[in-house]
């Protein structure tokens, strides 16, 4: 499974410094990835400061691990 988003702004600015993260759970397991590209914006931001010309782009990316012995079509 992918989930993409893409965000422009002319002008951002953040009062405070947000707290970020993802995480992935769940059972069996999963093989997850995410990150971002971004132009015009540092990682980590700082509290303040207004960025012009925003633009990022952002991707997460799972797959999930099926139990061994279990079926594609839900047999054992």
């Amino acid at each position: 499974m992918t989930f993409t988003s893409m965000v422009y702004a002319r002008e951002m600015r953040f009062h405070e410094v947000p707290d970020t993260q993802v995480e992935f759970t769940g059972h069996p397991g999963e093989e997850s990835a995410s990150g971002s590209e971004r132009t015009h914006l540092p990682d980590p931001v700082l509290a303040g400061v207004t960025y012009r010309e925003v633009h990022v782009d952002y991707r997460i990316v799972s797959r999930l691990r099926t139990e061994p012995g279990c079926g594609s079509d839900g047999s054992s």
